[in-house]
């Protein structure tokens, strides 16, 4: 390992401190068991059974045990001893949890590495010495099922970070600190978009009525950009028949993200976890010929997934969400041309809604099960690749990542903080056609199977609505906005001119506040909810016949005739001309 902190690998460093943190935690705090404290992406954790809470306050109290450990400069020692000594090891130290981690394992020798007076199972590899550790912070507590079942018990978690220099860690931070203010469950409440409930259900939204505004101008943008790019709309219930998926095979595979089923008339319905069979059954309603396709076909439909409740998390992991659903089925000559335009079907949507910068990747077959024959395969994967470089995109190969039943390229959009999140994805499916015997007529007259690709460009409505939240902090842009414009008066002589503007600015979303308040609480008010246009009417704006216009970016008041307002808006960036 080199001596200078800025060539240590980030996945060393921040296993290595959360080896440090465990040992302080179990220094200050007597009769704590141990878990697991991997690396993750930007720091590190460890899992802690403890007689009792963690506080915030005790993130201190560990920081500063652990920058004593690191002081010494322990040696961090790798070990290799059998199984049956392992155990027994850790059975004369009570730690339960190592000795379930160790059961598990094959047998033959075990690693340890230990670092002044603690030891833990691990793989490594590990810094050569404490002293490497320089810049670290705690960060967080919360509550971990073991091993991720809400079965095991629960236990405590401790999130930190660990960077090479001072800087990385510092940007870190002040990255956290504005991902804090754009949390979109704050926003969310703060804006009155939407709430979970627990006397509704954990996991189901209620869109409020500034939030379902905004989602209806997003379906509204969805379905006319579909229906003027060659797809057409569908409708398909909220349930099905067990039967149905049985032959899906989602009662095979997908049984555990499934609800208990209903019985109706002695007969098991399933509330639908996909829209996808639902889809195959409309095309199995009647014979196509080959000069029917493609088909493509899109649904806003809602499903419903089982999540364990600990990974819950507003509205980007929820149960009842609304997908973005279409499905194209073609020919196999016609599924290169397909693929490369559904692609920039995905691109040009998400460029609509302000994002510009994109990560592509491409999972290829597995290496173990999958379904359909190679040339398949490898054709889907050849018009994947082909249209990537057709748009001239960089794109990272996901080699063997790819489901069983068919390649896909996932398409993931970075918001304002530079964060990743997935959206788009275009999935080949082998597997259903195969299921439903879907065919079509081919120019010969024989029946053969059609290529069907599932697709989604913004994935759940839901999820993408709490990403653009984030992304935009709550300040959506003029199309998006909830509320576009608002009308404050200064005092009740002001309230006729306000109707007048009001009926002037029809067609675009606009509140009056009229109340009988200072002019000052007014404005805070309307900057809080991130109004993209303030109009202040006083005696003067009524005798001139003009507005007194401040945006939400801006604290400058400017003045304007009416009229030449009206002709700013009009060339605002609204959803006609997107």
């Amino acid at each position: 390992m080199a001596n200078n902190n800025s060539m240590i690998d980030l996945e060393t460093l921040r296993h290595s401190t959360s080896h440090v943190m465990a040992q302080a935690v179990c220094d200050l705090f007597p009769g704590t068991k141990i878990a697991i404290g991997p690396a993750i992406d930007d720091g590190f954790y460890y899992d802690f059974d403890t007689p009792q809470n963690f506080v915030p306050e005790d993130l201190v109290k560990i920081e500063n045990r652990m920058k004593e450990i690191i002081s010494g400069d322990h040696k961090f020692v790798r070990s290799e001893i059998p199984k049956k000594e392992a155990l027994e090891y850790f059975q004369k130290l009570n730690e339960p949890y190592k000795i379930e981690l160790i059961n598990d394992l094959v047998d033959g020798t075990i690693s340890f590495y230990k670092h002044d007076t603690f030891t833990d199972l691990c793989r490594g590899p590990h810094l050569e010495s404490t002293g490497k550790i320089k810049y670290f912070k705690l960060l967080s507590i919360a509550g971990a099922y073991w091993r991720g079942s809400e079965k095991n018990k629960m236990l405590q978690r401790i999130y930190g970070t660990v960077f090479n220099t001072k800087e990385e860690l510092a940007e870190y931070l002040k990255r956290l600190e504005e991902a804090k203010k754009r949390d979109h469950r704050t926003l969310g409440k703060a804006l009155d978009l939407f709430s979970i409930q627990d006397e509704v259900g954990p996991g189901l939204v209620l869109w409020h009525p500034k939030g379902a505004r905004i989602r209806v101008i997003v379906e509204d943008y969805w379905r006319s950009k579909h229906l003027s790019s060659g797809y057409d709309l569908i409708f398909t219930p909220h349930i099905g028949l067990g039967k149905l998926w049985e032959t899906s095979g989602h009662l095979d595979f997908y049984k555990e993200n499934m609800y208990s089923p209903m019985d109706v008339d002695g007969q098991d319905f399933y509330v639908k976890p996909m829209n996808c069979p639902f889809h195959i059954m409309i095309y199995k309603s009647r014979l196509y010929s080959y000069r029917d396709l493609p088909l493509r076909w899109a649904e806003l439909g809602t499903v419903y997934r089982y999540e364990k409740s600990g990974v819950l998390h507003g509205l980007l992991r929820v149960r009842g969400f609304t997908q973005d659903d279409a499905h194209i089925i073609c020919a196999p000559e016609q599924m290169p041309e397909e693929i490369r335009r559904v692609l920039k079907f995905c691109i040009n949507t998400l460029n609509a809604f302000g994002f510009r910068d994109f990560n592509f990747y491409l999972a290829t077959k597995p290496k173990e099960k999958s379904v359909g024959d190679d040339k398949m395969w490898n054709d889907a994967i050849k018009a994947l690749e082909e249209a990537i470089k057709a748009e001239n995109l960089l794109c990272t190969v996901d080699e063997g990542g790819g489901a069983f039943y068919g390649p896909k390229i996932d398409i993931k959009i970075k918001d304002a903080l530079n964060r990743e999140w997935q959206c788009s994805t275009i999935q080949f499916d082998f597997n259903e056609p195969e299921r439903f015997d879907m065919t079509y007529m081919d120019q010969s007259g024989k029946r053969v199977r059609p290529y069907m690709i599932h697709r989604a460009l913004l994935g759940s409505l839901e999820r993408f609505l709490g990403v653009l939240i984030e992304h935009y902090g709550g300040a959506f842009p003029f199309w998006l906005a909830p509320v576009q414009i608002k009308i404050l008066t200064i005092t009740d002589a002001q309230n006729k001119y306000a109707d007048k503007v009001r009926d002037a600015l029809s067609g675009y979303r606009v509140e009056m506040d009229l109340r009988n308040e200072k002019l000052g609480l007014k404005i805070r008010e309307a900057q809080m909810e991130k109004i993209p246009y303030i109009i202040v009417l006083g005696d003067k704006e009524v005798s001139s016949g003009t507005v007194a216009v401040r945006t939400y970016h801006s604290r400058e008041t400017v003045t304007y005739n009416l009229q030449d307002f009206l002709s700013i808006l009009r060339q605002e960036h609204s959803l006609n001309n997107i």
